[in-house]
């Protein structure tokens, strides 16, 4: 029996996670982009975000798309970075899950951050030995918008913390995590919470959410945290809400696009705390995304159905 190829797009490390965990599996590395040809008997795709440094998606497939493919397997969540061609053909499923628990640490390490002065508090000469004031986390409201894998996996962490929690979601189906409280108003979500995380995908109902309107009922001294997709903040209205002092704290591991352009306003900014797309860098988000193929390489090779299959309608 012939040994199936992959063909990968991703980096060094993660194809090295990828082969640990499927050593029966030949991991062909390939350049990230339309597949202008791909190593011979490639059933699967293991694609990267084919948009970079925000240019535009390629509007039609490669010749010859989609080759002998039967199924492409994401590196995200989300399916905005990649052409809507991509989706039109094999089966398509997305890393669902794989770095939530990353990106939930990295929301509570920025909010952790704020309140206790860091960097700031660090000292290195005598002169400077003095106490600071900092602030506590317990007993403050964190929103969530958006309450899937990332909000399931924050929400308790929050709770576990002292934090109070609140959420709204797309789905109508209630919230089962204890001590979550559901809203229905993301106004009301804003005019209550201490700290806000951005936890929901980039759909066409999504982009620029984060308004003049929303901003405008923030309650005093709002820390906004976004670890989603950049396109779910207006950005003129954020930087309006920062410099009146509506919103006092902005963290953005995401923007759009990305990177920034050199002259940007974010950058810089006294109330802008700016990473470049890090919080999903971890070695566990490589081993996450592994295991999860892995898994569901077994269905594709039993013929039953995958999972984390990505729905269009819906945007993720």
């Amino acid at each position: 029996m012939s040994r199936l190829v992959v063909a990968s797009q991703l980096n060094a490390a993660f194809n090295t996670a990828f082969a640990e965990a499927l050593p029966d599996v030949d991991i062909v590395g390939v350049p990230v982009g339309p597949p202008a040809a791909l190593p011979r008997g490639t059933e699967v795709l293991i694609a990267a975000p084919f948009r970079k440094a925000g240019g535009s998606l390629p509007p039609n497939p490669p010749p010859g798309w989609p080759f002998n493919v039967k199924w492409v397997q994401l590196v995200s969540v989300g399916i905005d970075f990649y052409p809507d061609w991509l989706f039109q053909g094999p089966a398509v499923t997305s890393a669902r899950g794989s770095s939530a628990v990353a990106l939930a640490e990295f929301a509570l390490a920025a909010i952790f951050a704020q309140a206790k002065r860091l960097p700031e508090i660090w000292i290195d000469r005598f002169e400077q030995w003095a106490p600071t004031p900092i602030t506590l986390v317990a007993g403050k409201t964190l929103g969530l918008v958006g309450f899937g894998s990332i909000g399931q996996a924050l929400a308790p962490r929050a709770r576990a913390l002292g934090l109070n929690v609140v959420a709204v979601r797309r789905s109508r189906e209630p919230i089962a995590e204890p001590g979550v409280e559901q809203l229905d108003d993301l106004g009301e979500l804003f005019a209550r919470s201490d700290y806000v995380v951005l936890a929901a995908p980039a759909t066409p109902e999504t982009t620029r959410l984060i308004g003049r309107k929303v901003l405008a009922r923030a309650k005093p001294g709002l820390h906004l945290i976004n670890v989603a997709r950049g396109a779910l903040i207006d950005d003129d209205a954020l930087l309006e809400a920062l410099d009146d002092g509506r919103v006092a704290l902005a963290s953005l591991d995401v923007t759009h696009p990305e990177p920034l352009p050199f002259n940007h306003r974010y950058y810089g900014h006294p109330k802008v705390r700016l990473s470049p797309h890090t919080s999903v860098h971890t070695p566990d988000t490589r081993q996450n995304l592994a295991a999860q193929f892995a898994q569901n390489l077994a269905r594709f090779r039993q013929g039953t159905p995958l999972e984390d299959l990505v729905d269009t309608v819906r945007g993720y």
